[in-house]
């Protein structure tokens, strides 16, 4: 089977698990595709990622002209679809989107996709993210009458599930797969009670990289260690205002913070006024590997995220034999287990953060590491991507044939009477 994958934006430093999901499908046998709408060269930090760029199609990379000429030749050689396909957009804009401007670039995104998906004989194209991704692949399936599904992460979509239109989105996928039982739970909210068996759950996997890791021993270095993007949503600041008062109460800690993003000025700028320079380490975005190492010399893992799906990030502390530290958000107690694998703290608490991490500086490495191979062996079991991807091809094969003539019956536009 020949896929096609659609993303956003691929490869990227956060993408990581996509790229696992495409390899891990490949080692199955099957050809997979690459498309996305954008990249960031200079983000690629991981020689695997700059690979990837290598074999992925890029809307915008597209010449203007190519461009103008795809959407004329769609409009005159597929003109039944083109038009059925604009109606269908300019319904669900008016119904959902209410942004024509933004529907109108994702309706001609979708020619573009179409002309390379029909060109290249591919069969069932898959999204990720429930954002413009799956509003592209929606498109695409009537202008070009290729079928298609979607994984659905969570996180920032639910703060707008009807402008996201998750229901018609679910009701013209062939599948949907949800990372968590909370995932499933929100998009069984908003969607059509008939169409629920569509969403199954196929979690984020890890590869061999770390399901073979060996882990390392837990030292009794005071080092603790976040990786994420750095904005509001995954809680550096009360990080720091957490180890501020740990550093206030005698404890001679290390916090090591990997990644980048918008809040950078304003960490820095906190670490400076807090004067917290010996006790606050920034390393910018990493490789893959030397994230992996920078995990393995600390003690814990803690993400004090206000807004999630299902950090993969977790998974890999787990992986590596490291408890990690984290809130009552979305899918992440699916996976940390309080006072078992970690700690669960509610998200914004500074309070119960210091409480936490004060436990976990002050537990012994026997106790830190039998709580670090209890995650290791939860991930083991429900986070393999080889395991995974299985699941996923299962998911592919019982819709192989079901390609798109007109769209679901239920529809805001009724296309068979266009």
């Amino acid at each position: 089977m020949h896929l096609g994958y659609f993303i956003n934006q691929y490869p990227a430093v956060s993408h990581s698990f996509i790229r696992r999901e495409i390899l891990a499908i490949e080692d199955l046998g099957w050809k997979v595709s690459r498309y996305a709408i954008r990249f960031d060269a200079n983000s690629l930090v991981d020689a695997a990622d700059k690979a990837e760029a290598e074999n992925t199609q890029f809307i915008t990379e597209t010449p203007v002209l190519e461009i103008i000429k795809i959407i004329v030749q769609q409009f005159l050689f597929n003109s039944i679809r083109f038009f059925k396909a604009l109606f269908f957009a300019l319904g669900f804009n008016r119904k959902y989107e209410k942004n024509l401007k933004k529907t109108l670039i994702c309706f001609f995104e979708a020619c573009i996709l179409s002309r390379w998906v029909k060109e290249q004989g591919i069969e069932h194209v898959h999204a990720h993210f429930a954002t413009n991704s799956t509003t592209i692949v929606m498109f695409t399936k009537i202008l070009s009458g290729v079928s298609y599904s979607f994984t659905m992460h969570g996180s920032e979509e639910f703060d707008r599930p009807e402008r996201i239109g998750f229901k018609e989105k679910i009701k013209q996928a062939n599948f949907v797969a949800a990372i968590s039982s909370y995932t499933r739970s929100q998009l069984n909210r908003w969607s059509d009670f008939v169409d629920w068996d569509k969403i199954q759950i196929v979690r984020c996997g890890l590869d061999s990289d770390f399901l073979d890791y060996q882990p390392t021993p837990i030292s009794k270095d005071l080092r603790i260690i976040s990786v994420g993007r750095f904005c509001e949503q995954k809680g550096q600041v009360l990080l720091l205002q957490a180890v501020s008062q740990l550093v206030t109460e005698g404890l001679e800690l290390k916090l090591v913070l990997v990644g980048d993003g918008p809040m950078r000025a304003y960490i820095e700028a906190f670490i400076v006024e807090h004067d917290l320079s010996a006790y606050v380490e920034l390393t910018g975005s990493l490789s893959g590997e030397k994230v992996r190492e920078q995990i393995s010399l600390a003690r814990t893992f803690v993400l004090p995220s206000f807004m999630e799906g299902l950090p993969v990030v977790i998974m890999e502390a787990f992986a590596l034999g490291r408890p990690v530290i984290s809130t009552y958000v979305a899918g992440i107690p699916e996976l940390v287990e309080n006072e078992v694998n970690g700690w669960l703290i509610p998200a914004g608490s500074v309070d119960d953060l210091v409480d936490a991490l004060r436990s976990a500086l002050l537990t012994s490495p026997e106790n830190l590491t039998e709580m670090g191979g209890e995650g290791r062996s939860r991930v083991l079991e429900q986070h393999s991507m080889a395991t995974e991807a299985k699941k996923l091809r299962q998911l592919f094969l019982s819709t192989a044939g079901q390609q798109s003539g007109p769209l679901q019956s239920g529809s805001f536009v009724d296309l068979d009477k266009v």
